[in-house]
C-alpha cells in the first residue's frame, strides 16, 4: 500500500508540472530539460489522433494558445503553447532552429524575435545535430518505415496511407540528407518528450501552422 501511495504521489506531481503555464523567455540552447522516454519499446497499435482544430486567441507578445485535445480514450494533456519570444542568434529569418535539450523549435522571424513551438525529439541514442534544409513538404503524408526502423520494430506496418491514424500526422516537412522529418503526431501527449527515432514531432495544430510559414529550401539547424 505504501509503494502504491508513493507511486501515485509521483504521478500527481508529474501532472502538476506538466500543467504549469509556459513563460515566454529568451532562447537558451543550454537550458536542458531531461524528460522521459516513456514510449520507447511500446508495441505499435495504430493509435488514433482525434484532436480538434485548436482555438488560437491573439494576445500581447503571444501568437496563440493551442487548445488541441485528445480523444476521450486518451488522457487530457495540457498543450505547450506556441509563442512569440525574444531570440538571440545569428540566423537568417525563415531558419528553423531545434533545441533538442529544450524540446523546442524556433522559427526565426528576424528583429530579435522568433515563433517558439513545443516538439518531441529523438530518444536517447537517436539524437542528432547539424545543419540541413527542407527539401519537400507533404499534406497528410503516407508513411513507409525505413528498413532501419523495421529492423528494430518488425511489428510496424510496411506502409500506411495518410490520415488521422498515420504517425506522421497532418503535415510533414522532409529534412534533406537524412531519414528525418518535422511532422505532426497522432500522440499529442508525446510533445515535449524524447520519444522519437530522430524525427521532430509536433501537434497537428502546430505543424499545420509551421507548414504554412516554411518554404522548401529553408535551413534547419538542430542543436543537441
Amino acid at each position: 500500500m505504501k509503494i502504491f501511495a508513493t507511486a501515485l504521489a509521483g504521478v500527481l506531481s508529474a501532472c502538476v508540472l506538466a500543467s504549469a503555464p509556459a513563460k515566454a523567455a529568451p532562447y537558451d540552447p543550454f537550458d536542458a530539460n531531461p524528460g522521459e522516454d516513456y514510449y520507447a519499446g511500446q508495441p505499435y497499435d495504430s493509435p488514433s489522433y482525434r484532436a480538434t482544430q485548436g482555438y488560437y486567441g491573439q494576445g500581447q507578445g503571444q501568437v496563440g494558445q493551442g487548445q488541441a485535445a485528445g480523444s476521450t480514450e486518451q488522457a487530457q494533456v495540457a498543450p505547450i503553447p506556441r509563442e512569440l519570444v525574444p531570440f538571440n542568434g545569428a540566423y537568417a529569418p525563415g531558419t528553423l532552429v531545434v533545441s533538442t535539450a529544450e524540446r523546442r523549435l524556433y522559427l526565426v522571424l528576424g528583429d530579435g524575435m522568433a515563433l517558439r513551438y513545443g516538439v518531441g525529439v529523438g530518444r536517447p541514442g537517436f539524437t542528432w545535430s547539424g545543419t540541413k534544409t527542407i527539401t519537400a513538404k507533404r499534406e497528410w503524408p503516407s508513411w513507409t518505415p525505413p528498413k532501419e526502423m523495421l529492423a528494430r520494430r518488425p511489428d510496424l506496418p510496411r506502409y500506411m496511407a495518410g490520415g488521422i491514424d498515420n504517425p506522421l500526422g497532418a503535415r510533414a516537412m522532409y529534412i534533406g540528407g537524412t531519414l528525418y522529418r518535422i511532422h505532426g503526431s497522432n500522440e499529442p501527449d508525446t510533445i515535449g518528450q524524447a520519444v522519437s527515432s530522430g524525427c521532430i514531432r509536433m501537434t497537428n495544430d502546430d505543424v499545420t501552422d509551421l507548414y504554412s510559414r516554411v518554404k522548401v529550401g529553408a535551413k534547419v539547424v538542430v542543436l543537441n
